[in-house]
């Protein structure tokens, strides 16, 4: 049965009547261009072609009734007052409510049911999906007038203050603004962007599930901030143009950053060669070589591993698999770190057949399920 009439129905179960208007926003992966985001550097995300669905109604009052399929739970609250709940899952959608009233916009009472097939863990980021979905779909049942981009940002700073998670808007802009068969190429600073085209011909895109999420990940996290920030202020002395590592050149960590920390030097370096790597990326496809765009993934992945260091032995065991695989081009692991998923390139028929030889040994080694996810480029944010 379509997402969109299961939707429908299971709404009317449980409200008792049909929604005014339904939605859906996608999860998205990143192609390349990782800890760029929070230096103000250039990432190369695509929405892909699972998505949370919402569907809405108006009610006479001014409560909020909200249904979520995956945890079987209902909560309810009042316009007057949102607030972060510790039950989890409403705080991606009060986030968003309570964003939209601190812009002075008009809300009523609603009935909000959510769905979705973005893989939950996987670092597909189907929060921001959650919140770009309420936020477009609130954005159209009250006539906010507000734009795609302030969907996102309003995405943003939900995240921020209901979730506690201080992301970069790239989750949330890829998930509003994507457009079918491009990925976009987002200035984190100016939130300036170029939809690139996607055109992969002989090949096709697939992600391979780690199942893991090793609980360095958000100290790691803080910890590498900490280094691009300490770099920036030693540049600054010197160079006071530098605003964050975007604006820094290699010979300019190496003359200024090196001499004091070696540790924050390779940290900092990484930053300003995968931006240069995201550049490189956008040429590749705009010429049509796939081969040269897998080959920045390799190049992007041994850097994430051996210098930024957020890899783990799962993702590198999964992504030297791949470099002896003559039908695979590229190969990276995709987000934070320390699990989640990567992203390949294969040949096209033949990514199913990869995944199938490489889970058993992946189950062996680390005695984990591998579960593959075969995605495609999509668009962004719509109603049903």
């Amino acid at each position: 049965m379509a997402k969109d009439i299961k939707l429908k129905e299971r709404y009317q179960e449980i409200f008792g009547q049909a929604p005014d208007i339904s939605a859906k926003s996608p999860g998205r992966i990143n192609i390349i261009g990782e800890h760029t985001d929070y230096n103000e550097g250039f990432v190369l995300p695509t929405a892909i072609d699972k998505a949370i669905y919402v569907a809405l109604g108006k009610r006479a009052d001014d409560k909020l009734v909200l249904y979520a399929e995956d945890f079987q739970s209902q909560f309810e609250t009042t316009l007057d007052d949102v607030k972060p709940t510790d039950q989890g899952w409403p705080n991606y959608i009060l986030g968003v409510v309570d964003q939209i009233q601190k812009l002075n916009l008009e809300l009523g009472g609603f009935n909000l049911y959510v769905d979705g097939d973005v893989p939950l863990g996987a670092g597909l980021s189907s929060s921001a999906a959650l919140e770009c979905a309420t936020g477009f779909a609130l954005n159209e049942l009250f006539q906010l007038q507000l734009s795609r981009q302030e969907i996102a940002k309003i995405g943003q700073m939900a995240e921020h203050t209901f979730a506690g998670v201080k992301c970069g808007i790239m989750d949330q802009f890829a998930s509003v603004l994507s457009k079918q068969d491009f990925v976009i190429k987002l200035d984190c600073r100016s939130l300036d962007y170029e939809h690139v085209p996607l055109v992969l011909g002989d090949y096709e895109l697939f992600l391979l599930n780690t199942n893991v999420k090793h609980s360095l990940a958000s100290s790691a996290y803080n910890d590498r901030r900490a280094s691009c920030e300490q770099g920036v202020a030693w540049l600054q002395e010197v160079y006071p143009d530098v605003l964050s590592l975007r604006d820094a050149t290699v010979e300019q960590l190496t003359e200024v950053v090196q001499p004091k920390n070696e540790d924050v030097f390779v940290k900092c370096k990484f930053v300003v060669e995968e931006n240069e790597r995201v550049e490189l990326a956008c040429e590749a496809l705009k010429s049509g070589d796939v081969e040269e765009l897998g080959n920045q993934l390799f190049t992007a992945h041994d850097a994430i591993s051996k210098e930024y260091e957020v890899s783990c032995a799962e993702l590198d065991f999964l992504v030297n698999y791949m470099k002896a695989q003559p039908e695979v081009v590229g190969a990276r692991m995709m987000g934070g770190g320390f699990g989640g998923c990567t992203v390949n390139i294969a040949k096209k028929g033949h990514a199913e057949r990869i995944a199938d030889e490489v889970a058993p040994l992946y189950k062996e080694k680390f005695g984990l399920d591998l579960e593959p996810i075969f995605v495609a480029a999509s668009g962004g944010s719509s109603l049903l």
